[in-house]
């Protein structure tokens, strides 16, 4: 199942796999999705999953699910800290369109939320 939405002027085609659409049908509140992307010494795409949370400034998909876009970064670049959770602060980009991805897709396997997205 597919979904276009807009975050910012940018439409994003939200795409769910049929195992992501049953759980779904089961959670009794909003899943929140965060498509983070990492600035530092490197670039890292993140999707990150929060079942029950509140939607601060995401955009709702549907009745069980809202997304947003998070662009974030370090003040210092450690490569050992690229796996863990560095300290973060937002990252306030001039023209935030530009790096709003086109697409995310969502699945649930083994008891886990998975996404990704991409431009």
């Amino acid at each position: 199942m597919e979904y276009e939405i807009n975050i910012g002027k940018r439409p994003i085609r939200v795409s769910l796999s049929h195992s992501a659409r049953s759980r779904l049908a089961e959670c009794n509140a909003l899943l929140l999705v965060e498509m983070e992307l990492y600035f530092s010494c490197l670039l890292r795409k993140q999707v990150r999953f929060e079942e029950a949370g509140q939607a601060k400034d995401h955009v709702k998909v549907n009745d069980k699910l809202a997304m947003r876009f998070h662009p974030v970064m370090t003040s210092s670049c450690r490569v050992e800290e690229v796996n863990g959770k560095p300290p973060l602060s937002d990252f306030p980009i001039v023209n935030p369109d530009a790096y709003i991805p086109h697409w995310l897709k969502i699945d649930y396997h083994k008891g886990q939320w998975q996404g990704q997205f991409g431009y």
